[in-house]
């Protein structure tokens, strides 16, 4: 089985075989690691082709920079993402700067997380939170398929 994943860097979805996501696959385009274990910045129409694509588990933290919970957590998410690679992929939004955000994924207040799979949301964790309870929420709800 395949997994739809949307490159980070030029937007591309690229397909890869399951048994391949733990070799470091690279976008068929630009040549951008598709699965590391890092937290990756990104912007909304990129984070919409992925939430809408990726069949791939994406937990998305919607932070700005002015909010002292939001970077109290970074390090935490940072954990996150090392623990849950390959089996899901970590990004973050800067709200502040993609202001479209709160409106579209009606945030109302941050740090929130989103975790997306197969074009749909399957799960919401509001404020800080540690590395482990991340990695739980994730490992809960990944596999979920949305009502």
């Amino acid at each position: 089985m395949s997994q739809h994943i949307t490159c980070f860097d030029c937007g591309t979805v690229n397909r890869v075989p399951a048994e391949r996501l733990t070799a470091h696959p690279k976008c068929g385009t630009c040549g951008a690691k598709l699965v590391e274990p890092k937290v990756h910045e990104i912007d909304t129409a990129t984070l919409r082709k992925a939430e809408l694509k990726d069949t791939l588990p994406l937990l998305v933290d919607f932070w700005a920079p002015w909010c002292g919970p939001c970077r109290a957590m970074a390090p935490e998410f940072a954990k996150a993402a090392q623990a849950l690679a390959p089996q899901a992929r970590l990004a973050k939004v800067n709200t502040q700067v993609h202001g479209d955000a709160s409106q579209r994924y009606g945030i109302r207040g941050i740090p929130l997380l989103i975790l997306f799979r197969g074009g749909h949301e399957v799960g919401r964790l509001t404020g800080a939170r540690p590395a482990a309870e991340i990695e739980a929420f994730v490992r809960q709800n990944g596999q979920r398929r949305a009502s």
